[in-house]
């Protein structure tokens, strides 16, 4: 299974797309569970309008799902995907940590690397790894349909700093129609952190709803990962960002 997770993988990335996600299945998905909530967001495949996706359904409920992949920000840049949410949470606020709650968050996780981190930062990730099985992410980019419209773009995690929420929908305009979205993550980590990312990510989706106890439904449809092209000083050749491994 590994060899032929790798081969596809290998395959996608000759073709400028190193995660090519329809959702026929979910065997490149695991699930996230957090320890201090009581109700797990359900996950499943779907089809909506004709459109094989991903279906989370949240009922006072919080956890995530993870793709397998990881990938290398500098080579593939570029996330694309579409969704849909059945309605917001009226008493959601993502800039209060008491009321934390939105339909649809696609998180950009970064991977912590011990070789890169300093005393206090391996300190408090040797902690965590002893009391979850494994490192956190150090930095996440959580691009999230909100519940009201934000005076800016970028909100820091009410509850965690390395958090940063991106804002691509807001309010109810948009409820019930699939919206198409592109990031650059490595222009969004800049602006937010102020600083160049750590080279390896992976992707989660989550529908939250623990802190209002409401109820929703999201739907997450044809996901990309892909490299940006950039063009060369030859005419018809073009070069990729080379890898880089910066940051913690």
């Amino acid at each position: 299974m590994i060899a032929l997770s790798w081969t596809a993988s290998a395959a996608l990335a000759s073709r400028g797309a190193v995660v090519r996600e329809n959702f026929a299945n979910l065997s490149d998905w695991k699930p996230l569970r957090f320890d201090n909530t009581k109700k797990n967001t359900s996950y499943s495949e779907a089809d909506e309008d004709g459109i094989a996706c991903l279906k989370a359904r949240s009922v006072g409920s919080s956890s995530a799902i993870v793709c397998n992949t990881e990938f290398n920000v500098y080579r593939y840049p570029l996330v694309r995907w579409k969704w849909k949410v059945s309605n917001i949470y009226a008493k959601g606020d993502i800039g209060n940590r008491k009321e934390n709650d939105s339909p649809a968050r696609l998180y950009v996780m970064f991977k912590y690397n011990p070789e890169r981190a300093g005393f206090f930062t391996k300190l408090k990730y040797s902690i965590a790894k002893k009391i979850y099985g494994r490192y956190p992410p150090r930095y996440a980019l959580c691009y999230v349909w909100a519940n009201r419209r934000h005076r800016e773009r970028i909100i820091t995690s009410p509850g965690f700093g390395d958090i940063k929420y991106v804002v691509l929908e807001a309010g109810n305009g948009e409820v019930g129609r699939w919206r198409e979205e592109e990031v650059n993550v490595l222009q969004d980590f800049k602006e937010a952190f102020g600083k160049m990312p750590p080279a390896i990510a992976d992707i989660s989706f989550m529908d939250d709803s623990d802190d209002t106890g409401g109820r929703s439904t999201a739907w997450l449809a044809s996901l990309k990962v892909m490299r940006k092209q950039v063009p060369s000083i030859k005419k018809g050749i073009t070069a990729s960002l080379k890898d880089k491994a910066v940051g913690p």
